[in-house]
């Protein structure tokens, strides 16, 4: 082997739970993901254990994306809406019967949901003890984020909480894996150098940041993004690649965009009577996705119909590209560098199988044919090649993100900017309840660890995110004033007047997460 590949999957969703309500929309943002991305995952790896394949694979699994997974009233609601999708697909063969174009389309579909259900199941419906046992085989190893995805270089002025939100993350990640967690995703591989001195006491071992963060370090790294540095706090720093991220993201280059592909847009939840759909809608009357989609991307209409062989074809073909790029970079890197390069690799996990519905297949063929099909690259993780190569240069990254230009625009603009006076009062305010509550009785105790998550979700990066965006901005603004103003409410309790116990009882079984919070983490 001349070189490296860690291809890392970052896996992650908005703590997303509304048990006041039946069925709620933006709760199929979980349900979709592990239809068409975490459940087909699974499976594929599943696969690679039974075949001999000796693939290593990093995955993130944030702190919120677990406890949605774990979480009881979600499970059912996810059998709920399988059941749904299997009535719907159903239906949708008998109507399609006679169209030879649609119907072998809907007979897939119907297959497809039946073979999840058994999937999820079959899994006794704990995807967090699926990837565990995938852990524990040694075919990935599982890293952690910031305990609710928040945006760390915001947060450089409020050391209580950048720590609540790295230690809370360890915490959690022992509960989950019974171990530690060694690496982390830094959300939105956002950098900032006060987050260091709170991994060092998380015994984090590794980070990644993006390229230009790398490349931007002081002094220079010598192997560009070929080789991680050392923080001067001994802390390893991963380079994101930007050849394989653009063959993947790029919206001209990128593989997802081929003509051969499922069209994610066009569904039928658009497309048909409203009152053939509407019982199968979560949020009627708006329409939503369903997850049946018939048409492939193929450009302007007309579209072509959707061919489930073609795609998987071409699938197989962007694979072997893929490859062949990798073999390329790491001979022309190993010719001119002491060491084996490693590129690394890093996607979100919801890009396969969700919005590039072939996904789960391009990795298992690129996966198969690394292993089988060629001797220049070795997969490997993060972690493995800090074991292999324990020495490199020492140099500081620069303040970086992936996001849009490189920083933190995305998160920090006149759409989103007035959150953040709002979440620094709110640190202040939990910061002096700790120390005022050295002591506390067991209800006050309850009213502090629930102002704690109030926090720790007001923080979430992905509110800023969706009003920069625009996708459901009335969604993600309501989500901020209803955590700061628990927030306000409990502090107002706990320093001023007294604690309502039902209302208390009220709002923690609507935000659950963190059973165990440690609250004194802001200390």
């Amino acid at each position: 082997m001349q070189g490296y590949l860690a291809l890392i999957l970052h896996a992650h969703l908005p703590y997303v739970r509304h048990p006041d309500h039946d069925r709620f929309l933006e709760e199929n943002w979980l349900f979709e993901a592990i239809t068409e991305c975490y459940l087909p995952l699974l499976d594929v790896m599943d696969r690679w254990i039974a075949d001999g394949v000796k693939a290593r694979l990093t995955i993130t699994l944030t702190p919120t994306l677990c406890s949605l997974w774990q979480d009881r009233l979600l499970q059912d609601r996810y059998v709920r809406y399988l059941d749904g999708l299997i009535d719907l697909a159903d239906k949708e063969v008998h109507r399609t019967h006679w169209d030879k174009a649609l119907n072998p389309v809907a007979e897939f579909y119907l297959a497809r949901f039946r073979a999840a259900r058994a999937s999820y199941f079959r899994r006794n419906r704990d995807l967090v003890s699926a990837f565990r046992k995938l852990q524990d085989a040694g075919l990935i190893e599982i890293i952690t984020c910031a305990a609710t995805h928040a945006l760390m270089p915001v947060l450089h002025d409020c050391p209580g909480s950048m720590r609540a939100q790295i230690l809370l993350a360890r915490d959690h990640y022992r509960t989950c894996f019974g171990r530690e967690p060694r690496g982390i995703w830094l959300p939105e591989c956002a950098y900032a150098d006060e987050v260091e001195e709170f991994l060092k006491e998380a015994n984090i071992r590794w980070f990644l940041v993006e390229s230009h963060g790398l490349m931007n370090a002081t002094p220079r790294p010598r192997y560009g993004t070929f080789a991680p540095v050392f923080t001067p706090d001994g802390i390893a720093a991963f380079g994101r690649d930007f050849d394989s991220a653009r063959q993947v993201w790029s919206r001209n280059e990128g593989y997802p965009g081929d003509p051969a592909y499922r069209d994610f847009y066009r569904d039928i939840g658009f497309d048909l009577d409203y009152d053939y759909l509407k019982s199968y809608l979560p949020a009627p009357p708006n329409r939503s996705f369903t997850g049946i989609k018939y048409w492939a991307i193929t450009g302007a209409d007309p579209k072509q119909t959707y061919n489930r062989a073609i795609a998987l074809d071409r699938a197989a073909t962007h694979a072997q590209h893929f490859l062949n790029a990798r073999i390329q970079q790491v001979m022309q890197a190993a010719a001119i560098m002491d060491r084996p390069p490693i590129i690394v690799a890093p996607y979100d996990a919801e890009l396969f199988g969700h919005w590039w519905y072939e996904g789960p297949e391009f990795l298992d063929y690129f996966v198969r044919k690394t292993v089988f099909d060629q001797k220049t690259v070795k997969l490997a993780t993060p972690e493995e090649y800090l074991n292999w190569h324990p020495t490199h240069q020492v140099a500081s990254p620069s303040a970086s993100s992936w996001g849009e230009e490189g920083y933190c625009k995305v998160w920090l603009n006149p759409a989103n900017e007035w959150i953040y006076p709002h979440l620094r009062v709110a640190h202040e305010r939990m910061v002096d309840l700790v120390h005022r509550h050295q002591n506390p009785e067991p209800l006050t105790e309850r009213a502090l660890k629930q102002a704690a998550r109030e926090l720790l979700l007001a923080q979430a990066s992905d509110w800023p995110f969706i009003l920069r965006t625009g996708t459901s901005p009335e969604y993600a603004r309501r989500r901020i004033k209803t955590h700061l103003l628990r927030f306000l409410a409990l502090h107002e309790q706990l320093t001023l007047t007294r604690i309502d116990e039902p209302w208390l009882a009220h709002i923690e079984w609507l935000d659950n997460l963190f059973p165990d919070i440690n609250y004194r983490c802001w200390g």
